[in-house]
This record gives C-alpha cells, sequence and structure tokens, in this order.
C-alpha cells in the first residue's frame, strides 16, 4: 500500500510552474495569427460551399459565383503565411552566420 501512494503521488500532485505569466504576441505574431485565423475562415468557407453545392442546397450559377472569390481569399492568405514564414526563416539563417 505504501509503495503505491510513493508511485503515484507524482501523479496526484499539482505540477508547479516555472512561470505562469502570458506573453503578449508582439506585432508580428499578432500579425500572423490573423492571417492563420483568416486562412481557417477562408477554407471553412470553401468547404461549407462545396458541400452546400453537393447536397443541392447552392445552385451551380451561385456556386461559380461565389467559389472564386473564397478561393483567392483562401490562397492570398497561405500565400501571405508563406511569405512570413520564409522572411522569418531567412531572418534566422542570417543571425546565425
Amino acid at each position: 500500500m505504501v509503495c503505491v501512494i510513493l508511485v503515484g503521488l507524482p501523479f496526484v500532485r499539482e505540477p508547479a510552474a516555472k512561470d505562469d505569466r502570458l506573453v503578449a504576441p508582439d506585432e508580428l505574431e499578432q500579425r500572423r495569427l490573423t492571417l492563420a485565423e483568416e486562412r481557417d475562415r477562408a477554407l471553412g468557407a470553401l468547404k461549407e460551399l462545396e458541400f452546400d453545392h453537393r447536397t443541392g442546397k447552392v445552385s451551380d450559377a451561385d456556386y461559380r459565383a461565389l467559389v472564386g472569390p473564397l478561393r483567392r481569399r483562401a490562397a492570398e492568405t497561405l500565400k501571405a503565411l508563406d511569405l512570413r514564414a520564409e522572411h522569418a526563416a531567412e531572418k534566422r539563417v542570417r543571425t546565425r552566420g
């Protein structure tokens, strides 16, 4: 019984955090988060539009009118996120060498 208590004690205790303060994201990280949210919204809207079209809730004409702008919006945010990631990687390489 004592062995069970000794072995289980670390799993029962609340872990002590070294530092529980939250750091606000800087301007670049905030922009990345905004772009990621926009990407998620655009991709979600595309998914919903395609589902509605397949189930007959959206006509072919309406689908064609709506899908282009949604795809452009998703592509723009994906491209912006890729450019930011590429820029960040280049910056890391420059600071190392």
